[in-house]
């Protein structure tokens, strides 16, 4: 199978061979018809003013002929043949004031009546006013001289020298216009069978700005985000790993000691257990939730709600805990909001997902508002904590799975990382969206917006 390389080659090479040959064809043609033109037009005048002189001289056109035979020794384009006097052939006849053939050549013949078409091609010859005769050109084979033969072969020649030299520079320009554009490709193929590889780091440089260096930007980014998910996927690896191998290790570990007798069998113990059992339970379910949301088949029953009735049932299941805490957990919801159609159980999940973090990280004494209102066509439910805040290179990743603003925090003082992950994966599943901001020092905002209903 031929390289893209050498078909561009070959084709630049034709295009360039079948251009040059034409032009070389159309040019030689020209150049010979031109030069025959100019030969004939620089005779003509010269051959009329002396067949003036020879009417002027002789009063008729008897014997016009000795004109003829004398300018064929000097006229370019006049050579010797049959068809006229003594089997010459020129490129002009003449005829008399009546418009009868006087001097024979071409197809007409000698006194040969012309037709006014024919003659109005020619050139009149005049004496005082008064037309004598007619000079009419026509068709007959070229015989130049020796000379004018040699300068048409030489032109020939050039034409054709220029003609091969037009094909080796098409084939130059071919090659380096080929590898030229065929180097971005080369360097994608070698790039594509390293990242089939497992080189996740491959890069391949943007020379362009055409449809090429496009292909190369998309391959640069599909790239890096594969590094970025595969590099994730491990560290989601190695979290899930860790996540359940502490409260495993309580439970085995209590469960043994309880066993060989090293603690009593009490209920602090087996609460222990339970416990830590539960919290297992909740990172597996947190898990099966992402993994439903990933595949696309997390399960979503919508039903019509009122969202403050909803934010009021939310807020005073966290009332007792918010009062432990001394923390103000206070809404802000207007009259006469639009209703949604979202899954209640799904959306509670959402908000108490985002309360809890908020609770987390709200110093005692703080406050938490959680408020609604219509913007648009769309409801914003937003949860704003008086924490400390996250800066913006740590803002982009609070809805990354396993992520902790604190990394020095113990995975038992708080969630398993993922509460924010998942509060996302259901929003998305409801046509909605969810962002954050915040300022250092000034808390963090959690906005969830999600589509109306339109009576």
């Amino acid at each position: 199978m031929r390289s893209i390389s050498t078909k561009l080659i070959l084709a630049f090479l034709s295009i360039g061979i079948v251009s040059v040959t034409t032009i070389f064809i159309t040019a030689r043609w020209n150049t010979r018809q031109e030069f025959i033109k100019f030969l004939t037009d620089q005779n003509q005048s010269a051959l009329v003013a002396s067949l003036s002189e020879y009417y002027a001289r002789n009063g008729s056109w008897e014997g016009v002929d000795a004109v003829f035979l004398q300018s064929g020794d000097h006229t370019p384009g006049m050579g010797m043949g049959p068809g006229g006097p003594g089997g010459r052939m020129t490129p002009f006849i003449l005829a008399d004031a009546d418009g009868k053939v006087v001097t024979p050549g071409g197809r007409y013949k000698s006194g040969e009546q012309l037709s006014g078409d024919e003659l109005s091609l020619g050139i009149p010859i005049s004496e005082n006013g008064k037309v004598i005769g007619i000079l009419l050109p026509v068709n007959v084979p070229f015989q130049g001289n020796p000379r004018e033969l040699e300068f048409i072969e030489r032109t020939n020649l050039i034409l054709l020298y220029g003609a091969l030299i037009g094909a080796v520079i098409a084939l130059l320009l071919g090659i380096v216009f080929s590898r030229t554009i065929t180097r971005p490709i080369r360097e994608l193929t070698k790039a594509t069978h390293a990242v089939s590889e497992g080189d996740l780091s491959q890069q391949v440089p943007v020379r362009t700005n055409d449809e090429l260096g496009e292909l190369a930007q998309a391959f640069n980014k599909m790239s890096a985000e594969l590094s970025r998910s595969v590099n994730a996927r491990k560290q989601m690896t190695a979290d899930i790993a860790h996540e359940l191998r502490t409260p495993l290790s309580l439970i085995l570990g209590h469960a043994e000691a309880v066993h060989d007798g090293v603690l009593p069998p009490t209920k602090e113990n087996f609460e222990i257990i339970r416990e830590e059992a539960a919290r297992l339970e909740h990172l597996v379910d947190d898990l099966r939730t992402l993994s439903l949301a990933d595949a696309g088949e997390l399960s979503v029953n919508p039903q019509t709600i009122e969202p403050g009735q909803l934010l009021r049932e939310i807020a005073s299941l966290y009332q007792f805990q918010a009062q432990r805490k001394n923390i103000s957990l206070e809404l802000d919801i207007p009259p006469l909001l639009p209703t949604l159609e979202v899954d209640p159980g799904r959306l509670t999940q959402v908000l108490t997902n985002i309360l809890d973090n908020a609770m987390r990280h709200t110093p005692e004494g703080g406050r938490i508002i959680l408020s609604a209102k219509q913007t648009g066509e769309r409801v914003e439910i937003s949860v704003q904590d008086s924490g400390p805040g996250l800066p913006p290179e740590e803002l982009e990743r609070v809805f990354e799975r396993f992520y902790r603003a604190d990394a020095s925090r113990q995975r038992g003082d708080g969630g398993s990382g993922l509460g924010l992950a998942i509060a996302k994966s259901i929003v998305q599943a409801h046509n909605g969206q969810v962002s954050a901001a915040s300022e250092p020092g000034k808390g963090l905002r959690v906005v969830v917006s999600l589509p109306r209903i339109f009576p």
